[in-house]
């Protein structure tokens, strides 16, 4: 692999009211906010439609786990919902990423900028994908390989 990701990248924190996408464009190491996906069953639309739209080499969604690095009740949720991903757009290019801290660490940054809590609403899910995706771009440049596990058939 390159000195950094070669094509599109996309994050998304995929929570049960919210989903937050934020992307990286082809040649950069940056990510950032795309949008605020309400969760409900016209969502896995939305995300299909931003997949084919910014055509990513790699979907990296966050996996919720436990602080000691298990799979937290929530993990179970958002596998499910990525296997429903995988089955429209295919399991090849979607990576689990270790998501711990992603949305407190948002929240802080956001409240660094000037938001307040009730700001954050609005755009604290997409500043959760942001770190998710930026993490995964700054580990993909560190090692030279994709971050996180592949997604498998058999994990819902």
């Amino acid at each position: 692999m390159a000195d950094h990701p070669v094509g599109p990248r996309l994050g998304i924190d995929w929570g049960k009211a919210r989903i937050g996408v934020a992307a990286s464009n082809r040649g950069t190491t940056l990510a950032y906010p795309v949008e605020t996906v309400q969760a409900g069953p016209n969502a896995l639309r939305r995300i299909a439609e931003l997949v084919a739209e910014y055509e990513p080499g790699i979907v990296y969604v966050g996996l919720p786990l436990t602080l000691k690095g298990e799979r937290s009740f929530s993990a179970q949720y958002v596998l499910e919902r990525v296997a429903e991903l995988g089955g429209v757009i295919g399991a090849d290019n979607i990576r689990l990423v270790d998501e711990r801290m992603s949305t407190s660490s948002a929240s802080r940054n956001l409240g660094s900028a000037g938001r307040r809590i009730k700001q954050q609403r609005n755009v604290i899910d997409q500043a959760a994908a942001v770190e998710i995706l930026q993490r995964a771009l700054d580990l993909e440049i560190s090692s030279g390989n994709p971050a996180g596990e592949a997604l498998e058939g058999d994990e819902a």
